[in-house]
């Protein structure tokens, strides 16, 4: 009756349905596992990005739910712990009532038996790991440690703009509440947020995409005024600086020729020198002709100096 029972309820819609879950979380995982592969998608610099891009964007885009929802209980679970239980102490207590056990047992066994219980359970050759599976480790630790190199060195270089605002008002409110609030409360504020966030913007992307593109498009629109502002204003200081050169040019030739009346009334130059001098308004310009012509040849030693230097040497007496 018993075993006609325990087949009925294997049997039932209730186990059923659990084995269908079952199945369907382990394939979740296994996609999650798949996951990971290097991305098409390259760095601004032309880098290829690494495997682990792909599996946290798999991961945190809730493209698995189970295998997404699964991860973040049990890194909240792990806060939790690690906050009020004593892993470390614990580990440690275990871990000297262990090897006591074993120490004693080792020695009342060949005190009373002549060979110990250890030394009988010893294996022929202790386990190593291979060299292949060291370097698959290695690998991978590689790859996790250069997708935080790599991530972020795009948000300090503002390969993403976006990214490196939403970094920059993390570490703003972090330095704020850092100073009230502990290390596990932290820890567990930036899993919520991480976890939470991709799904909060996966659930309502056409209300964030429409509220982010109204905010671009004032921030456009208000860009474009400015530059119109800006181009007005540079137009206005332009044309009152061309305003104030033709009259000051105006201004010098009235004074050059105002010089040059007084100078002919008072008999220091000629009409027809006077004449001669050019204005300097704003339209005279500077032609070759009002400079002489440069020499093109070396200048001729004068015939005195050179006469005199042969009279010197004649004089200076010769050396013996």
């Amino acid at each position: 009756m018993s075993s006609q029972t325990a087949q009925s309820i294997s049997s039932g819609p209730v186990a059923e349905k659990a084995r269908t879950e079952a199945d369907t979380t382990k394939n979740e995982f296994s996609n999650l596992a798949a996951s990971r592969t290097t991305p098409d998608a390259q760095t601004a610099t032309g880098q290829n990005l690494t495997h682990y891009h792909s599996m946290f964007y798999s991961l945190l885009s809730w493209e698995n739910p189970r295998a997404t929802g699964i991860s973040f209980a049990t890194v909240v679970t792990a806060i939790f712990v690690s906050r009020y239980v004593p892993i470390a102490r614990y580990a440690l207590k275990a871990t000297w009532t262990a090897l006591g056990a074993i120490a004693a047992v080792e020695v009342g066994s060949k005190t009373v038996m002549g060979s110990g219980v250890a030394s009988r359970m010893r294996p022929k050759k202790y386990y190593t790991i291979p060299r292949e599976t060291l370097e698959n480790a290695l690998e991978d630790v590689e790859q996790f440690i250069n997708f935080f190199v790599i991530e972020i060195q795009r948000v300090v270089f503002a390969e993403n703009v976006w990214a490196t605002i939403a970094a920059f008002a993390a570490s703003l409110v972090t330095y704020f509440l850092i100073k009230v609030t502990p290390a596990w409360g932290l820890a567990l504020l930036g899993t919520v947020v991480l976890y939470l966030g991709p799904l909060i913007y996966i659930k309502n992307r056409e209300l964030i995409d429409g509220h982010l593109n109204n905010a671009n498009q004032i921030v456009s629109d208000q860009t474009q005024q400015l530059r119109s502002l800006a181009a007005q204003h540079s137009n206005k200081a332009l044309d009152a600086t061309k305003n104030a050169a033709g009259s000051y040019a105006t201004k010098a030739q009235e004074m050059v020729g105002h010089a040059k009346r007084q100078a002919v009334d008072k008999g220091y130059v000629s009409k027809e020198t006077a004449e001669k001098v050019p204005s300097g308004g704003a339209g005279s310009s500077v032609q070759s002709e009002s400079f002489p012509s440069a020499p093109q040849t070396e200048p001729a030693p004068a015939v005195a100096d050179t006469a005199a230097e042969i009279k010197k040497e004649a004089e200076e007496p010769l050396l013996a």
